[in-house]
């Protein structure tokens, strides 16, 4: 099989995820219950998401700047912030394709290695991850009877978690500090996998290493995590503040410090999940969340997930839709410089 039928098998398999999902989500919800649920809705509440949604993408171009600033310096801010929308804009429609197009982008606006720039994506992408199970495991100590629905006795995994987020904050360091024999060290715990998916584990290794290398993380390392940590507190935000808009979501007295990052932690698995934007997966994972962690009703937590989702969706589409249309970047382009990056 080609590579152009693998990504039309692939984007068709993605729209199936995404509807099979979003039928899940509805099915027993009355849609004149819902309407009235969404009707209801305090939109003044709602319309914090989209400056918090900005300023989050803005800090995460911030970021990048810091990561790219051994390739070039200065490096304008407004071209690296028209890469992480039109990404993520592309992400939405065509799962993953994004993070091959941003380098390209850069690349062509700034005249610089695209190898080099998509090695400080996938730095980028490996800090989110880590500095957010840290976050994951710091809270989940903090508050245990988050996984009562999960676990019979939650106190009894408090230690597990106190645990991860030491080993995320060793790994933190290792990466920083001691990354070649680091990366030497993880090749090693991959020689039970087949040599087809061990060389794919090793050249994504290697491409992190390399990113590392080009972005000298380790004499930035302060201020990366803290823009790290602070895109993660957005996040977590941007989950907190429409609870104020729905009546039951307000009586039901859920907080920032364990229910908006739990619903957080449970959105990110379902933006994992290869469903275009995580049409569907997010709609269904936040609802069966709220369902079963806080009792909140099904069409209550649909109409959270659906003005969450929304609006974050069309931030997204619509900064990238104008920059896309504003750098004049060609569709063909695009499309080959993911092919390029994923062979």
């Amino acid at each position: 099989m080609n590579n152009k039928a693998k990504s039309i098998l692939r984007y068709i398999i993605s729209i199936i995820i995404a509807f099979l999902f979003l039928y899940f989500a509805f099915k027993d919800v009355k849609l004149s219950e819902l309407w009235e649920s969404l009707k209801g809705a305090n939109y003044w509440w709602v319309a914090w998401l989209i400056p918090l949604n900005i300023l989050m993408n803005w800090i995460r171009a911030e970021r990048w700047a810091h990561l790219l600033s051994p390739i070039k310096h200065p490096i304008s801010k407004r071209n690296l912030f028209s890469g992480v929308m039109i990404g993520y804009a592309i992400n939405n429609v065509l799962p993953r394709v994004g993070e091959f197009v941003r380098p390209y982008i850069i690349g062509r606006k700034e005249g610089i290695s695209r190898t080099s720039v998509f090695g400080t994506v996938v730095v980028e992408r490996i800090l989110d991850f880590m500095s957010f199970y840290f976050i994951v495991c710091v809270v989940l100590a903090l508050y245990p009877r988050s996984l009562d629905p999960f676990v019979d006795n939650a106190d009894s995994v408090r230690p597990l978690f106190l645990i991860g987020s030491i080993v995320f904050l060793i790994i933190f360091v290792l990466l920083f500090f001691k990354a070649e024999e680091f990366f030497r060290f993880i090749t090693k715990l991959f020689f039970f996998l087949p040599q087809k998916y061990k060389e794919k584990v090793e050249v994504l290794l290697d491409k992190f290493y390399s990113g590392l290398a080009v972005a000298k993380v380790k004499e930035k390392l302060g201020v990366i995590l803290f823009q790290s940590f602070i895109i993660w507190g957005l996040n977590a935000l941007m989950m907190y503040v429409p609870f104020f808009a729905f009546k039951p979501l307000v009586e039901s007295n859920m907080n920032f410090g364990s229910a908006s990052v739990i619903l957080l932690v449970i959105s990110s698995i379902a933006w994992i999940l290869p469903a275009p934007g995580a049409m569907g997966t997010y709609h269904w994972f936040l609802q069966v969340a709220m369902i079963r962690l806080y009792g909140i009703d099904e069409t209550t937590s649909l109409s959270y997930a659906i003005v969450t989702h929304e609006i974050g969706y069309l931030v997204i589409m619509i900064i990238g839709i104008y920059y896309y249309i504003r750098e004049n970047i060609n569709l063909a382009d695009l499309a080959n410089a993911s092919s390029n990056e994923e062979k």
